[in-house]
């Protein structure tokens, strides 16, 4: 048996997005050894539900935010003797560590993200974590603050590339299927994707939006497009107007997973600035429709893109960002070589079927 803990599947985020797709690929796991699966998810509304990655279906209960009783029924799964406990974030750690000393035989997976671990976790979940049987991590930054800031032993941590959602590897493979968006600013466009919140500004927004401000003269017809909601956006807005380029800087906060991909189809450069990023799936994302992107040599993104080779790591402040736009904005043919080959990387090394490979061999290599 398998049993899959989650802090959430259902709403928007790369966490959400990692533990669909990490229930999916356990799903297939546990079918091929004709094993049951059962996945909580701790924040989801109560009940039974069904998930997707693509065409791929999985079923899993929601405990709407009541802590209590979701870990009173991983306890009791762990009755029925698993044989893998797959916690999908450190703070579920602890849950999955009780469920062992109740069901010895079971074998513990934690999965790490990024930003949560760049700190030490409080002492009980951080010990909880060290006990996990193997820790995974999107990338090579994530397994190193594992080790040196969590103490998590190197010989228990694995690199676990999150792969590209296949729903979006659809729509990049039938691009000339999708709509021109909507109020698609005509000229050149630079566009970013994130959660605008004050507690995120790490995510470089405001960067982007002075960087536009020193190329308006240069770059008559440039645009910078924000895709994303969050509390951060009335400030954002505010700077926009006060540095006087608001008719350039274009806000979309609601929209489908459709309408984002005809806007990484459209757009000319993708950039998002960030020092933040434990992984970088929007990274992935517009490297799937061929855009050249630009992010910080920081956290999980050297992992997604080499500097030169797919896009453009730079330092995270305006110079930086005004020179690498200007780069590409004046190169069209690096621009088209640098998307040709990003997008060859992502169909080479980040689909959905290397990701259920790599977590396959990391469960019967711990079984």
């Amino acid at each position: 048996m398998i049993i899959g803990l989650f802090t959430g599947l259902a709403s928007v985020g790369g966490v959400q997005l990692a533990g669909r797709e990490t229930a999916v690929a356990l799903g297939s796991v546990a079918r091929d050894r004709e094993w049951p699966c059962v996945f909580l998810s701790l924040n989801d509304a109560r009940g039974e539900h069904e998930g997707c990655v693509g065409d791929m279906k999985f079923r899993y209960i929601g405990f709407a935010h009541a802590k209590t009783r979701f870990a009173l029924r991983a306890v009791q799964l762990a009755g029925r003797n698993p044989k893998v406990i797959f916690a999908g974030h450190p703070n579920l750690a602890p849950i999955a560590a009780t469920m062992k000393t109740v069901s010895k035989s079971a074998h513990t997976i934690v999965g790490a993200h990024g930003v949560e671990v760049w700190r030490p976790l409080p002492v009980v979940r951080r010990r909880m974590l060290r006990r996990a049987d193997i820790v995974v991590a999107p990338s090579a930054d994530t397994v190193y603050r594992l080790e040196a800031v969590q103490g998590v032993p190197a010989r228990n941590i694995r690199c676990l590339p999150w792969p590209l959602d296949p729903e979006f590897a659809g729509f990049a493979r039938n691009v000339n299927q999708l709509p021109r968006p909507d109020k698609f600013p005509e000229g050149r466009v630079v566009l970013s994707v994130g959660r605008w919140d004050a507690s995120e500004r790490y995510k470089g927004a405001d960067l982007l939006i002075r960087s536009l401000a020193e190329l308006s003269r240069e770059f008559q017809e440039l645009h910078l497009v924000l895709m994303g909601s969050g509390n951060d956006l009335p400030q954002l807005q505010q700077l926009a107007q006060t540095i006087r380029v608001a008719e350039r800087v274009h806000f979309f906060t609601e929209f489908s997973r459709k309408d984002l991909a005809a806007w990484y189809a459209a757009a000319d450069i993708f950039a998002l600035p960030s020092t933040g990023e434990g992984f970088g799936l929007v990274f992935l994302e517009a490297m799937a429709f061929g855009k050249p992107v630009i992010g910080t040599n920081v956290g999980g993104i050297p992992d997604v893109v080499e500097d030169g080779q797919e896009g453009l790591l730079i330092e995270p402040n305006v110079p930086a960002v005004s020179c690498a736009l200007r780069k590409l904005l004046c190169d069209r043919a690096f621009c088209d070589t640098l998307g040709a080959r990003a997008k060859q990387r992502v169909e080479r090394e980040f689909t959905f079927d290397k990701f259920q490979q790599r977590l396959r061999e990391v469960i019967e290599s711990t079984v």
